[in-house]
């Protein structure tokens, strides 16, 4: 018996028994299980199982009721976790885990099933997007401020945050990570192992005030993949990292750019203090107030001012400086009052609208989208639109369930990171920069847009036909610039159209954008669309 089998071996020997909390189901059905009085009859014989088990039931997918492994098709599959999820939330239960194995006859899968409803979210959940140059502590911070650990100088905590093997490897985020931690009565609710997705998921159940960060990307060759976590997500703050062993640099002054662009309220963190002397983190933090100061911004620096006045203050002018070290965790108890007492920034606009940012296939459950809902709020078995397609087409899908941080939810509003699992399309079919929308939207596919830009770099000029990539929401496609005037020069403010150049996108007026090409860089808003006929 391989270890991945033992929870399913264990069920299998413990069997249905009248006073037990394991129940087999070779499928079910929605049609068959949910009409008549056979959803009551299977909700009772769910209660029954919690109340056995003390306020958890196993559910055996995909096995005969001796306990023979007959395994089922991942459709049905799939249609099982729909029905179960509907019998349990019957039950005032939800489904809390599943794992599934491959065998011969296709899937067999056990559902751990909790008393008591899905989680629902509040209002109150703040996402921070972090930025700054490479190896200057980032992830570590976020590592730290998560855990309540100190850092062992070489970046233990990181390993909390960056989750592709060759990022551990080399010390590197290659791509964007996301972590959580929150807030009760008692102060802060931390994530007591974060390699174990409960315990992350255990945080978003107990905090009554939840922070999420966007870890983005240090390294300048993977500018672009910071882009999209600034721009690309519904940030309610910017956390941008300086370290005091190296000061600002021009990643710094680049990432500070993108935030400005955003009009982000951002935090500044001094990081690695304990590697200098006071005289050298004095001199960092002078340099930082004369760059925040060369783009029109007012530091205030909290060791001087103090906590409540950061709170009180910060905004897209007024930019707080906090010491910190993780090593020491110097700052890191300042750090925590304000993002306990910031209040959330981002504000819903309308209906649901969610930018794919990534998308995956999980095994029984099919394609799932992830990203951060811009607006609105969505459930379970909603009915939505994804797209656009290369043609400018959209697709219907259905919403089979969301997780937030590894943990179930039965919906999810504005500012939420979650992964929604979709019925009616393949993984494969999902790509990023698509959008979800009500079923009922109308959306108007757009190749073509015309934009306010400002010019923040350029060698020359821009004429017409340049072509930088642009970044709007998690879009990231290469798009001609056809200029007002004919040209724009650095420094410059002007209009221009903007037309993608290999697919249509959904865009709206007001919409802002970052455009980059090498070493060129400028900000934008979109003020008017030209939709596909």
């Amino acid at each position: 018996m391989s270890r991945d089998r033992v929870l399913l071996e264990r069920a299998l020997e413990r069997g249905e028994q009248d006073g037990g909390n394991v129940e087999f189901k070779e499928r079910l059905s929605r049609d068959v299980h949910l009409e008549g009085g056979r959803r009551e009859s299977l909700a009772a014989q769910l209660r029954h199982r919690l109340l056995s088990g003390d306020g958890e039931a196993t559910y055996v997918v995909g096995v005969t009721d001796d306990g023979g492994l007959a395994g089922i098709d991942p459709d049905t599959f799939s249609e099982t976790m729909d029905v179960l999820s509907l019998l349990a939330e019957e039950a005032d239960a939800h489904i809390d885990d599943v794992q599934t194995w491959g065998i011969e006859g296709g899937i067999v899968g056990v559902a751990l099933i909790q008393e008591g409803g899905v989680l629902e979210t509040d209002d109150e959940h703040v996402v921070v997007g972090t930025a700054g140059h490479v190896d200057h502590g980032k992830s570590t911070l976020v590592g730290s401020l998560v855990t309540g650990k100190p850092d062992d100088g070489d970046g233990a905590t990181r390993a909390y945050l960056d989750v592709q093997p060759h990022e551990v490897e080399r010390g590197l985020s290659a791509d964007l990570s996301y972590s959580v931690y929150g807030f009760d009565d008692d102060g802060p609710v931390r994530v007591r192992n974060p390699n174990r997705k409960s315990d992350r998921a255990a945080v978003v159940e107990e905090a009554d005030r939840l922070v999420s960060f966007v870890d983005t990307v240090g390294h300048e060759p993977w500018l672009r993949t910071t882009i999209r976590g600034l721009v690309g997500q519904k940030l309610d703050y910017g956390l941008l990292v300086v370290a005091a062993d190296d000061g600002p640099t021009r990643t710094t002054r680049e990432h500070l750019g993108v935030l400005l662009a955003t009009d982000l309220p951002t935090i500044v963190a001094i990081t690695k203090t304990d590697a200098v002397s006071d005289e050298r983190v004095e001199e960092v933090e002078r340099e930082v107030e004369s760059l925040l100061r060369e783009v029109d911004k007012s530091p205030l620096r909290v060791s001087r001012h103090g906590v409540d006045a950061a709170v009180e203050e910060i905004n897209e002018r007024v930019v707080p400086i906090v010491e910190t070290s993780a090593i020491t965790m110097e700052g890191l108890d300042t750090l925590d009052v304000l993002f306990d007492r910031l209040p959330k920034t981002s504000q819903d606009d309308g209906k649901f609208r969610m930018y794919v940012d990534r998308s995956y296939s999980v095994t029984g459950v099919g394609a799932v989208a992830s990203g951060t809902v811009m607006s609105g709020e969505v459930e379970a078995g909603d009915e939505l639109l994804i797209g656009p397609t290369s043609d400018g087409r959209f697709r219907e899908v259905e919403v089979r369930s969301i997780e937030m941080h590894y943990h179930r939810v039965d919906q999810a509003q504005a500012g939420r990171i979650v992964g929604i699992a979709l019925k009616g399309i393949n993984e494969t079919a999902i790509e990023r920069g698509m959008v979800l929308l009500p079923r009922d939207a109308e959306p108007d596919p757009v190749r073509e847009f015309e934009a306010e830009v400002m010019v923040l770099n350029h060698p020359t000029r821009i004429g017409d036909g340049y072509e930088p990539v642009v970044h709007l929401e998690t879009i990231g496609e290469a798009a001609a610039f056809y200029p007002e005037d004919g040209r724009l020069l650095p420094g410059d403010t002007g209009k221009t159209t903007v037309e993608f150049k290999f697919r249509p996108y959904l865009v709206e007026e007001g919409q802002k954008f970052v455009f980059r090409e090498g070493r060129s860089k400028g900000v934008g808003t979109v003020t008017d669309v030209h939709p596909m006929d």
